[in-house]
């Protein structure tokens, strides 16, 4: 009975148990949250409240540094994430959907993957989910720019100032998350 609820996925999953017990706890983390946040809605924060987002270099799977100032002007969705939490897994289509839908507003997705296993366990995965937004592999010091990430997923909603307007932890609702996406599009068209 547990298992339909996602616990099953989660406890049994091979590659979770091989994980560093600070990522299993994460894991657990994240699919409590999953059931919190797809309870709550995300609250952007007033434009006179949102602070700096720290910029980063992260590489690609092919190598590439990525800094978060190449998306200067551009609405975007930072999402940390990785391959073994159930929550991550399942809003990655409509986070692809949404990537494409919004593109030509000016919007972007870009995927942080905190796995541990670096590229060797996440590119893999890539394929298999035929993601089509920027994936980047964090690093210690990114996570703690942010925060310290400990909990997946974890979304920044960035302004094209390169504010941070709203911080969501734990899975939403496409609905939720296109509203929001949708809001800061407009806010800073007019």
């Amino acid at each position: 009975m547990v298992a339909r609820h996602g616990w099953g996925r989660l406890i049994a999953c091979p590659s979770l148990l091989q994980q560093s017990p600070r990522m299993r706890v994460a894991a657990i983390i994240a699919v409590m949250m999953f059931w919190v946040g797809a309870a709550s809605a995300i609250s952007l924060k007033k434009e006179a409240e949102r602070k700096r987002a720290p910029d980063f270099e992260l590489k690609d799977a092919e190598g590439r540094v990525v800094r978060l100032s190449d998306y200067a002007g551009k609405v975007v969705l930072l999402d940390f994430w990785a391959t073994w939490c159930v929550p991550c897994r399942d809003s990655i289509p409509w986070m692809i959907e949404l990537s494409e839908k919004y593109k030509a507003d000016g919007f972007a997705v870009i995927g942080v993957s905190m796995d541990e296993g670096g590229w060797r366990a996440v590119k893999p995965f890539l394929e298999k989910m035929k993601i089509t937004y920027p994936i980047l592999l964090g690093s210690k010091r990114v996570a703690y720019l942010y925060g310290d990430v400990e909990t997946l997923p974890l979304a920044f909603f960035v302004d094209r100032n390169q504010r941070v307007a709203a911080i969501h932890a734990g899975a939403a609702s496409r609905k939720d998350y296109e509203k929001s996406i949708r809001t800061l599009l407009e806010k800073s068209s007019r």
